[in-house]
């Protein structure tokens, strides 16, 4: 099964406003994505709640993992979103 360890960019961590852009980009893609903390058990990366619940802060590491065809860009996609700080600023405003 295919996995990749991110570190959460955003800063305030995977809550609110980042959790909702996750989950939203793991509902969109093409095959189940888990989320998990380190030394956690893994959740539906489509739950919101199940995502909050983790309580994950910035700077923490999380492990993404996926199988299915196509799992490595669906991974390769979320692992970026989440590398970056969700709540910064859209350039230009």
């Amino acid at each position: 099964m295919p996995e990749r360890t991110v570190v959460i960019g955003s800063s305030v961590g995977l809550h609110a406003r980042p959790a909702s852009l996750f989950t939203q980009a793991a509902t969109a893609a093409s095959v189940p994505v888990t989320i998990a903390r380190a030394g956690g058990e893994p959740v539906d990366a489509r739950s919101i709640l199940l995502v909050l619940s983790l309580g994950v802060k910035n700077g923490e590491t999380v492990t993404l993992a996926a199988e299915g065809e196509g799992a490595d860009a669906v991974l390769d996609s979320l692992a970026d979103l989440l590398s970056r700080d969700l709540d910064a600023a859209p350039a230009g405003n």
